[in-house]
């Protein structure tokens, strides 16, 4: 009967019928085009109240949805850009987390995934299917190019799934369930993974973790967490700790055995949630020196860093460092059917080190997965990505510098590639001011901001230690005219959101 659930839910369905939309000219053409609605204005207010209110009634709020004062329907996309039902356009400029490196609706890596659903679209997967094998083999040659070191890959379905992979995989090498990880660090929300992230709020209501990780400062050097200035301290952070194996006392190192007592080291080489933090010239280098010499394994997480983020297939690569275990997700589909993994040295998985069973989930190398990420890994090998993103990532660097010139609010900016970071503060350019932060984000989503006299939104998200921080991940195929759109958008909304 009309304005039962599923009455409502077909309503708004029919809200994308295909017709070609004005909009569908600002994009590429290797990019879908986009679908308005049939609907007026009333008829689309009404469908989202009665979802909305279908929803506080059906749907956990547990996840991230409800961080925003009124949930956001978004209706379709395309290349750099969501729209509502009203056909309201946001410029987004995070990119689901960095999910979507190459763009909304990505024709190339859509039609993968449906020629994958005609062919093969489920198979158990204690059978092979070619896919599943070129896929890894070309991620094999990814670290081998990048890092010069031989290994596997395993397959999971989700970025934290694939950390407890991690974790069972150094657990059973070296038998130790202790790990180091960064303040500021995130790994994900399942019990493993909210052990070695360093926010306490993700584990306060599940009781005791007994296998904490122990958080070591990340090298944020525009708040030091030791209040030195990076030109004269000389890694202080990370003297400290490697002090914590000069003697048997710290409880850290046993100089008698030569043994640690923690298993692991796992690190972002840029901080994601924590802000977009981009370590010194050099510190990874010696914070992997102190590990291998102690037995600890560095676990790198490209969970959201990965697949050309930073102009590099693997960020790591950037600071010439070695990982023993990379754990991968989100872009490696394009935010299409999830995927995920790690690849180890051939001396931890090897077949008997870690073989049949170790671990396991219905879904992990599932065949939409695997050739959506087997297309988006022949894009990346097929393009030059190393040199579009990082041209592309100084040119908004620099955008981003005119604002901090422009508005004392913006107390630092930062950038490797495309993934870019705006600090937002108080007048003296250095106090946290998450107010503004969040007035940013809530603003940009109100798709009334005027540039060149158009209407349009802005996607944000906000991360960093006080939540004051807009970390930006635009797609790779983000565009000069895009960017300085971008530009515009954020100048307007500093301007009016500092204002109160």
């Amino acid at each position: 009967m009309a304005g039962s659930p599923r009455q409502v839910i077909w309503d708004v369905y029919i809200m994308t019928t295909s017709v070609q939309t004005p909009f569908a000219a600002t994009t590429s053409s290797m990019f879908a085009p986009v679908t308005p609605s049939q609907l007026s204005a009333e008829e689309v207010d009404k469908k989202e109240q009665e979802l909305l209110e279908l929803e506080s009634r059906v749907c956990s709020q547990g996840d991230t949805v409800h961080y925003a004062e009124r949930p956001k329907f978004f209706t379709h996309c395309s290349g750099s850009y969501l729209y509502d039902g009203h056909e309201n356009q946001y410029l987004d400029l995070q990119m689901w987390y960095s999910a979507v490196n190459l763009g909304y609706a990505n024709q190339r890596i859509n039609n993968a995934l449906k020629s994958q659903i005609d062919r093969l679209p489920q198979l158990a997967c204690q059978y092979l299917h070619p896919e599943k094998v070129e896929l890894a083999s070309m991620i094999v040659d990814s670290v081998q190019n990048g890092f010069n070191q031989t290994g596997r890959v395993h397959f999971n379905v989700g970025g934290a799934q694939a950390v407890e992979d991690a974790l069972k995989l150094v657990r059973k090498h070296t038998g130790k369930s202790r790990m180091f990880a960064f303040q500021g660090g995130y790994h994900g929300r399942t019990l493993g993974a909210s052990a070695i992230t360093s926010s306490y709020r993700y584990r306060e209501a599940y009781g005791e973790f007994g296998d904490r990780a122990e958080f070591v400062p990340f090298p944020y050097c525009f708040r030091c967490p030791l209040g030195k200035k990076p030109d004269s301290c000389e890694m202080a952070c990370l003297n400290e700790f490697e002090a914590k194996f000069e003697h048997e006392y710290t409880g850290a190192w046993n100089p008698k055995t030569g043994k640690s007592e923690f298993g692991a080291f796992f690190v972002e080489s840029i901080q994601g949630t924590g802000g977009y933090i981009i370590p010194p010239k050099g510190y990874f280098e010696k914070l992997a020196k102190i590990c291998r010499e102690r037995g600890i394994l560095l676990v790198d997480d490209e969970i959201q860093m990965g697949f050309f983020r930073t102009g590099k297939l693997w960020s790591m690569e950037h600071f010439n460092t070695k990982p023993d275990i990379i754990v991968f997700g989100k872009a490696l589909t394009n935010g299409l059917n999830p995927l995920s993994g790690i690849w180890a040295k051939e001396e931890l998985i090897s077949p008997d080190k870690f073989g049949p069973g170790s671990t396991h989930s219905t879904f992990s190398s599932n065949s939409l997965g695997t050739a959506t990420g087997l297309e988006v890994m022949k894009v990346f090998a097929e393009g030059d990505y190393e040199t579009t993103v990082m041209e592309k990532g100084a040119y908004f660097l620099n955008l981003l510098q005119d604002l901090k010139k422009k508005h004392k609010e913006v107390g630092d900016v930062d950038g490797l590639g495309l993934a870019l970071r705006m600090e937002m503060c108080q007048a003296d350019s250095f106090t946290p001011n998450r107010a503004l932060a969040d007035a940013m984000f809530q603003r940009g989503l109100e798709a009334d901001l005027v540039v060149n006299g158009k209407k349009m939104g802005l996607v944000l998200d906000i991360g960093g230690y006080y939540k004051n921080v807009v970390t930006l991940a635009p797609s790779l195929e983000i565009t000069y005219e895009e960017m300085d759109l971008a530009h515009d958008l954020l100048d307007l909304l500093i301007t009016e959101c500092k204002k109160g």
